[in-house]
């Protein structure tokens, strides 16, 4: 019987026909804003997009496995450029891209492998954090109470017209001794100042006007203008000072920048999306509306908001 031979010179040239040549690269991160489409991801180097490539076999796979233009949130060129449409956070993860080819008819079969980590990102939503204190009636008086609300009401009306909102966080009274003095009741108040999204298709508002940012800025300014004017008008009065009055340098307003649950700023971590809040990667997780995400080693998928 006739054992099997060792191949010939022509197997020998099948087999190196058939070989495969596989180059890796290192992982490319890529950011897409929620909802939005992806830049143009390739699926050739820098040196081959420059170069003729015979035959070429792109296959793209993604988190949930095989990409096909036939999904609606799919695109793939014949060159093997993907865009992905109006992205979400589920589809952040790893994304590989192999391309099959060849640089000449009797050249072996070459396989690239391009590897990408594509992370959703939004913008971060930032508010004016504002504190004040108020000289107060009895703690347990109603009129504290009643001048709570109408403040409120007061403050928001200031920058209605800005959308913008003035939200009550917590407000406390307090008894307070004075530096070589005796006892005064007061109130601390907490807000927090936003400013809602405007339809970018307004045509009374201009662009640099619709910018929530600049809205925001000009919402400080009213509110400032609104306690410094409550003490020039003090001022000028000869009358007994009221029961409830604001007092004077107690005013703050610091500006605060927040993330979704799920996402986190870190400018070393993502350099090319510093002030993203980017979702959060295997192995973190933000609860909440902080700017952080924060390790957790049990968390296993990206936007994780519980460990």
């Amino acid at each position: 019987m006739g054992g099997v031979g060792r191949p010939g010179a022509r197997g020998r040239l099948r087999l190196g026909l058939l070989l495969v040549l596989l180059q890796a690269a290192p992982a490319v991160k890529v950011y897409v804003k929620l909802d939005h489409n992806s830049p143009r991801i390739l699926c050739v180097t820098n040196h081959l997009r420059n170069s003729e490539l015979i035959d070429p076999v792109f296959r793209w796979n993604g988190p949930g496995g095989y990409l096909s233009s036939e999904n609606s949130s799919v695109q793939i060129s014949p060159t093997g450029t993907l865009i992905l449409r109006h992205f979400k956070s589920h589809l952040s993860g790893v994304y590989n891209c192999s391309l099959l080819y060849k640089l000449t008819a009797t050249q072996p079969d070459k396989k690239l492998i391009l590897k990408y980590l594509i992370y959703a990102y939004s913008d971060p939503q930032y508010y004016y954090e504002l504190t004040v204190r108020y000289h107060a009636a009895p703690c347990n008086s109603f009129h504290n109470i009643s001048f709570k609300k109408a403040l409120i009401q007061i403050l928001n009306k200031l920058v209605a017209e800005l959308s913008c909102e003035v939200i009550l966080i917590k407000s406390e009274c307090h008894h307070v001794k004075m530096q070589r003095g005796g006892l005064q009741n007061e109130m601390f108040f907490t807000f927090s100042v936003t400013c809602l999204d405007r339809e970018e298709n307004n045509r009374l508002c201009q662009r640099s006007a619709c910018d929530a940012s600049h809205r925001l800025n000009k919402a400080k300014y009213l509110i400032e203008r609104f306690f410094k004017q409550e003490v020039e008008v003090r001022k000028k009065t000869a009358e007994p000072l009221p029961e409830i009055y604001y007092i004077e340098g107690t005013l703050q307003m610091v500006w605060i920048d927040r993330c979704y649950p799920g996402y986190g700023m870190n400018a070393l971590r993502h350099p090319g999306c510093p002030e993203c809040c980017v979702i959060c990667s295997p192995g973190s997780y933000n609860p909440s509306n902080g700017i952080h995400c924060l390790q957790c080693d049990s968390s296993l998928k990206y936007g994780a908001t519980k460990c």
